[in-house]
């Protein structure tokens, strides 16, 4: 029988408070390589402390309790350092992943690896010549005996340096239509043959990395799921994926603060600026807070209906749109409220003046890490919805006859 709530929140509130630090004013960029040593450490003392995993299955290294047992450790721990960079992809996509399509011993030998804080996992999913169109991708995977080959490359991989473990899709049968010849790997990172990239962006970043795979080796143990049926498998990584960027995964744990200012960032920016009796200004602030309680909202509906089947995986897809919308005009409303302070005031100022300015700039990534909107609208409407598929010109045929590139 699982701990009372209220007793597991009263425990994690006394052991918090005596085992991590406070949170920090600034979070740390996701490109610093000590930021990713630091939640090593982090996670593993919650671990240690019997407070890593809260959602996933005792077997594994988790404690197996409900949602709400995590919501209540979340809502905790606001006030504290905590190992947020791990929560996307490797708690909230990785690992729910192989909970679902691993083998026995994959799930033994990763999970526990996981939340102890001894593997961080990422996606190898995206390529350079395709995007959205995750099915045709051309990275290849031929069996030698009990090996496989791989060779190719992936791309926008978040923080693929600092990991251990990846996902990999690749394609093992060419001869099959793009959506069946495909199989998951669970590889080593570090592996020999793979070379990892950073890339640098126009605002310093250089999270996003891109991998070349040279004749990499790996043995059948690292297959996920079955040999072509790959695309059950990324399937489901999608749905978690999703449901994540949404706000919508169990197995986050700690609150990153949304992109676009929380209420008090809002408030704060109108009340720096001297705005904070204008009606205007205060309509903004009460149509991002209106967006916010519908957002908590559809998250917990969506999220019941999918856990109790009345809605199927695809409906992750809502709640990633509404997340992604909600973030768009958050973002907006802190650069209207901002104004020029939002883009003359220094980044990382109490209220965001500055910071609203980058966050504006780099909004529309919202709307396509995770999977874009435009995507998410097509899942939307032909599987939740039930609307005509739209038409594809590859369709059924085998991969090998499909024409790439002019």
């Amino acid at each position: 029988m699982n701990e009372p709530v209220e007793s597991f929140r009263a425990r994690a509130r006394r052991w918090l408070k005596e085992n991590l630090p406070p949170a920090p004013e600034k979070l740390a960029a996701d490109g610093d390589e000590q930021t990713w040593e630091r939640a090593r450490v982090l996670q593993k003392r919650l671990y240690e402390g019997g407070f890593a995993g809260i959602c996933f299955p005792r077997e594994y290294g988790g404690l197996g309790l409900t949602q709400e047992h995590q919501r209540a450790f979340t809502e905790e721990s606001l006030a504290y350092e905590m190992p947020l960079v791990l929560n996307m992809p490797t708690f909230g996509v990785c690992a729910p992943t192989i909970l679902d399509c691993g083998t026995e011993e994959q799930k033994r030998e990763h999970l526990r690896a996981v939340l102890a804080g001894d593997e961080i996992l990422v996606q190898f999913l995206s390529e350079p010549r395709g995007g959205s169109d995750l099915a045709g991708l051309t990275t290849r995977a031929e069996r030698d005996g009990d090996m496989w080959i791989l060779n190719g490359s992936k791309i926008w991989s978040s923080s693929a340096y600092a990991a251990d473990y990846a996902l990999c899709l690749a394609r093992t049968d060419w001869d099959a239509p793009k959506h069946r010849g495909l199989t998951m790997f669970l590889m080593p990172v570090h592996a020999e043959g793979v070379t990892i990239q950073r890339i640098r962006q126009t605002n310093g970043s250089d999270e996003f990395c891109q991998e070349f795979f040279d004749n990499v080796m790996l043995p059948d143990s690292c297959v996920l799921g079955e040999v072509n049926g790959g695309w059950a498998v990324a399937s489901r990584q999608l749905y978690h994926e999703r449901s994540a960027m949404g706000g919508g995964s169990p197995y986050f744990s700690g609150a990153r603060p949304r992109i676009g200012g929380e209420m008090a960032n809002l408030i704060g920016l109108a009340r720096e600026t001297g705005q904070l009796d204008d009606p205007r200004v205060r309509e903004d602030i009460g149509a991002a807070q209106a967006m916010r309680v519908i957002e908590n909202q559809l998250v917990a509906r969506v999220g019941q209906a999918i856990a109790s089947g009345t809605m199927d995986g695809p409906a992750a897809s809502v709640i990633r749109l509404f997340k992604a919308e909600s973030i768009l005009l958050q973002s907006d409303l802190a650069l209207r409220i901002g104004g020029a302070a939002g883009v003359t005031g220094g980044a990382g100022e109490e209220h965001g003046l500055g910071q609203a300015g980058q966050d504006y700039i780099y909004r529309q990534a919202n709307a396509i890490a995770g999977g874009s909107v435009e995507m998410a609208r097509n899942v939307i409407s032909e599987r939740v919805l039930g609307m005509p598929r739209e038409y594809a010109a590859d369709r059924d045929v085998p991969f090998r006859q499909v024409k790439q590139g002019r």
